[in-house]
């Protein structure tokens, strides 16, 4: 018995959605985030660190340099950066009296995500949004910090902040600052940090989340010391 004409669309109906849902499925394998692996312990190249010793932010003409050691997937620094950081931005940085100095202390071995995070601002910075991405991310701690696959939800991150995506998943994939995080970290263990938040101020180490106002209390009796 031949099929009748309904039958028959129906048919074409049902293989042309499960070929437009293979091809979707084709589609979205092609363009999403490959997965992305930060090594750690690697070995410091002087290429790594020349020309650079932090995220600055503020005046370079500032009486009292403040250098931050802080973990994107920390709790309690995300706790300083959305809740301490802000005042702190404009009754200090922005009025001249503090120059800021961001530095990567990712916490590996409880913090799974961290050096994706810290390496997914190097790669902002290299489209002049480092502070934006700094900022998403604390912001979003919550959505990323967990989860199997960091390196894509923060691309769509990086996506909504307005940056190049194809570049900045390029810049995620080669891993190329992942030496610049070491150094970081070396540096703050060399000085004694041993927890995130820890803030260096004065050639003194004060560890754990401190309050726009004890800051800029502590700023006023701090006379400047080296920078590391």
């Amino acid at each position: 018995m031949a099929a009748s004409p309904s039958g028959v669309n129906r048919f074409y109906l049902v293989l042309g959605v499960i070929a437009l849902t293979g091809i979707a499925a084709l589609v979205y394998q092609v363009r999403k985030p490959k997965g992305v692996s930060i090594p750690a312990n690697v070995t410091v190249l002087a290429a790594d660190t020349a020309g650079f010793r932090g995220y600055l932010l503020g005046s370079d003409s500032a009486r009292i340099e403040i250098s931050e050691y802080a973990d994107f997937q920390c709790p309690a620094c995300q706790i300083f950066e959305t809740i301490q950081f802000p005042a702190i931005r404009e009754q200090l940085i922005a009025t001249g009296k503090v120059r800021w100095r961001y530095r990567d202390f990712p916490l590996d071995n409880v913090h799974a995500n961290t050096r994706v995070a810290a390496h997914s601002a190097a790669c902002a910075a290299d489209q002049g949004k480092y502070w934006e991405m700094h900022a998403a991310l604390y912001d979003r701690q919550g959505e990323w910090g967990e989860s199997r696959n960091a390196a894509r939800l923060i691309s769509d991150l990086a996506g909504t902040l307005g940056l190049d995506r194809g570049a900045f998943d390029a810049c995620m994939s080669s891993a190329k600052y992942a030496g610049r995080i070491q150094a970081s970290l070396d540096e703050g263990t060399r000085l004694g940090v041993g927890s995130t938040p820890t803030f260096l101020i004065g050639g003194r180490l004060y560890p754990g989340v401190i309050s726009s106002d004890s800051l800029r209390a502590l700023v006023d009796r701090t006379q400047p010391a080296p920078t590391p």
